[in-house]
């Protein structure tokens, strides 16, 4: 049974999704350090993609200056790149973005996006799609930075008033624009259990 919202979840590690980049508004940047400080504040550890560049650089930095422990986990291909962090509580090196995945799944107890491109988007909906079906049963959050997911929110209720995403599934992804809101959201959301699809008549 999934927690009741009146016993709030707690959190060891928080895996966090954001980009390899910094983007165009430097409020990104501060989210991604705000969020690494509050993290480390909380006693939370933070799991992370494991590289030193852009918002995840920022991301790492924030949360071990602050005190934090940082757990990345990046795979061989990138890591020969140089764009793995090596300043980090533990850094794991796997062999392939699947395996990277899991293994920051089966690290954290929770989800949080940050404004990212196509690997975040693509780490998030994973995330999403793993507890729809009963592979997790762990909260998923958008950290919508000045507006940046807006765009996405909108789309996802149309495709669940459109009869893609059925309304059970739609709270598995929360959202806030200010973290100590979302942090509340997530430790306290009802997450559905799966339920198989109707057999057609």
């Amino acid at each position: 049974m999934a927690p009741h919202a009146s016993i709030p979840r707690s959190f060891r590690r928080i895996c966090v999704f954001c980009g390899s980049a910094s983007g165009d508004d430097p409020r990104y940047a501060e989210a991604a350090r705000t969020l690494g400080r509050e993290l480390a504040r909380r006693d939370i550890g933070l799991v992370y993609g494991g590289g030193r560049v852009g918002l995840m650089g920022q991301l790492a930095e924030a949360a071990l200056a602050a005190g934090g422990k940082v757990y990345g986990v990046i795979p061989q291909k990138l890591r020969d790149l140089e764009v793995g962090h090596t300043g980090l509580t533990e850094l794991f090196v796997v062999d392939s973005m699947h395996a990277r995945k899991m293994l920051m799944a089966q690290l954290a107890d929770a989800f949080i996006a940050l404004p990212g491109g196509f690997g975040t988007l693509e780490e998030l909906f994973e995330a999403v799609t793993w507890c729809q079906l009963g592979y997790h049963q762990k909260p998923v959050g958008l950290l919508d930075v000045a507006g940046y997911y807006a765009p996405l929110l909108n789309f996802i209720d149309q495709a669940s008033a459109s009869g893609f995403i059925r309304p059970i599934y739609r709270p598995i992804l929360q959202s806030a624009s200010e973290l100590d809101v979302l942090l509340e959201m997530l430790a306290n959301v009802e997450l559905p259990r799966f339920v198989a699809p109707a057999p057609p008549p």
